[in-house]
């Protein structure tokens, strides 16, 4: 990494300065702490554009806000296409709303540097309406998810708990930092690594496979037909059957065009 600017000598602690934090905060609420964009889709489907895990003491009630939001509708997307990572602790509040209050076990995090590990649960209490662990979920990817993006992901394939669609993503699993190597260059080094709790591994270097493997423009529309056809096997109202069967259709349509003019990028 370059910084046109001389890059302070490094702190013993190496944490962020009250400067720093201030900058970061500013940034973050900048960018809606990651929350691009939040909205019912047609046949009352969610959906979350996630563009990062920002840290959950900053981003937390953006959280609760979008899941309070959200809470009603009958199927969940969740789109990381274009998410490149952040904060463990905020994979695991997201996560806590995608399941009971029986804390589920998502991911361990190890770090050579003090030979510690740290676990990660959802958490046994959430502010506002649980999205709970019935309705479906999906999660869209592409090459470009990376980091916490992809620890979102493989937890919750590996928990059943979701449909992953699109792409593999970029195979990022080892934590770590920038260090200083002088005034103008910056190198960023792992220092742990990720161990899931059902398969003992991660996704380093691999990414993480999609249930669903599909080009990542087409990944919405792929979820949305999906999560629609699931919706209509448990309506039974007549008028709301025919309005989700009129989205299928378009959104089908809509497929069809997409498939015929690809674009690489979603």
């Amino acid at each position: 990494m370059y910084s046109a600017e001389p890059l302070p000598p490094e702190r013993e602690d190496r944490g962020p300065s009250h400067e720093d934090i201030a900058r970061q905060i500013e940034f973050m609420r900048t960018v809606n702490f990651g929350f691009e964009k939040v909205e019912r889709l047609p046949g009352n489907v969610g959906y979350i554009d996630l563009r990062g895990f920002q840290p959950a003491q900053f981003g937390a009630e953006t959280v609760v806000a979008a899941m309070n939001f959200l809470a009603n509708t009958d199927a969940l997307i969740i789109d990381l296409r274009r998410n490149g990572g952040g904060e463990p602790a905020m994979v695991a509040l997201i996560s806590s709303y995608l399941f009971g209050p029986e804390p589920v076990h998502l991911n361990d995090l190890y770090f050579r540097p003090d030979n510690s590990t740290r676990q990660w649960w959802t958490l046994p209490y959430v502010p506002g309406k649980r999205y709970g662990e019935k309705k479906e979920v999906y999660v869209l990817t592409s090459n470009r998810t990376f980091s916490a993006a992809e620890e979102f992901t493989y937890n919750l394939k590996n928990l059943k708990r979701a449909t992953i669609v699109g792409e593999t993503t970029g195979g990022g699993a080892h934590p770590g930092g920038p260090r200083r190597i002088n005034e103008h260059f910056g190198i960023w080094v792992p220092s742990g690594r990720a161990i899931n709790p059902i398969t003992k591994t991660n996704w380093e270097g691999t990414g993480v496979k999609p249930d669903v493997d599909v080009p990542a423009d087409q990944a919405l529309k792929v979820a949305h037909i999906a999560a629609l056809k699931k919706v209509l096997e448990r309506v039974a109202e007549p008028e709301r059957k025919n309005a989700i069967s009129r989205a299928i259709a378009s959104a089908e349509k809509e497929l069809d065009e997409m498939k015929q003019n690809p674009k690489r990028n979603p």
